[in-house]
């Protein structure tokens, strides 16, 4: 089955009085919230104990904690010891994701920098052999699932081509898909089923289905200028979308079992929540052609 989830809490948790993470277990599993994506975006500094809790109290309630490893790694670094520091901010967040009790971690590729966009993904290439490698080393590689993301800014490496590449570098590489990435980055392509479907098939014709099957997904809708991304937005929306129910006709038909987490502007409980009833509403009528 599909899990959704939401990246970190949302506005409605706060102004309900509730203050910490560890909190978020119950208040999710009452919502049937089903993941709940864990940010070490700015630095992972989250004492182990701390982890282990939190880890504890979602296990109790059901919910499924994955992470999402610091924005800043960039795996297109041309300074050898930025690429280390890139590698630690990996094998850091797997070891939270470890006490967590999970097996995903969100990676950030790269981004492109001065170089030219084919010498910049070489470079991409060749440091995410050596994460590969460093994995394998350190027995992370058979555990624990990194799935690298789609990104939203021409200047960052992440087409969907580009993503499909990487994660064929390693078993454990597996695609994120974040659709609100992609859509802002092609100024709005993502309109009808065909659109995404056009996505799906282009993994499927190069990825192992597996991988396919249970990719992550982020969603949220996303304004957009001549560069891509700008500033993520509520479902409210409807300027820039890209709008879920075509998605999750697509994601019906096959049958996948992804983890779709949203990433809505402050509503991504409210916003997640509705992804869920969509999805079951038209496998409910599918079930009863």
């Amino acid at each position: 089955m599909i899990k959704f989830g939401v990246a970190g809490n949302s506005n409605k948790f706060f102004e309900e009085g509730y203050t910490s993470t560890i909190q978020a277990a119950e208040w999710c599993a009452v919502r049937g919230i089903d993941i709940f994506e864990y940010s070490f975006g700015r630095g992972v500094t989250l004492p182990a104990a701390t982890a282990t809790a939190i880890g504890q109290k979602f296990a109790e309630f059901g919910v499924e904690l994955t992470v999402h490893a610091p924005y800043f790694i960039n795996f297109a670094n041309p300074d050898p010891s930025m690429i280390e520091k890139s590698i630690g901010y990996v094998t850091q967040s797997i070891r939270k994701c470890e006490q967590f009790g999970g097996t995903r971690v969100v990676v950030h590729p790269a981004s492109q920098g001065k170089m030219t966009r084919e010498e910049a993904f070489a470079l991409t290439k060749q440091n995410f052999v050596a994460l590969a490698n460093r994995l394998k080393e350190q027995g992370y590689e058979d555990r624990f699932m990194i799935c690298i993301e789609t990104m939203g800014k021409l200047g960052q490496i992440g087409t969907v081509d580009e993503v499909i590449e990487l994660c064929g570098l390693s078993e454990c590489f597996y695609p994120c898909i974040d659709f609100g990435h992609i859509n802002a980055r092609e100024q709005g392509i993502l309109k009808y089923a065909e659109n995404y479907n056009t996505i799906i098939l282009k993994m499927l014709d190069k990825l192992p289905y597996k991988k396919v099957e249970n990719m992550h997904i982020h969603f949220s809708k996303i304004a957009y200028g001549p560069k891509g991304e700008l500033n993520h937005l509520t479902f409210e929306d409807t300027k820039y979308g890209p709008d879920f129910t075509p998605l999750a006709e697509v994601l019906a038909g096959y049958g996948f079992s992804p983890y779709i987490v949203c990433e809505s502007d402050g509503t991504q409980a409210d916003d997640a929540i509705e992804m869920k009833r969509i999805y079951n509403e038209i496998l409910a009528k599918k079930a009863k052609v």
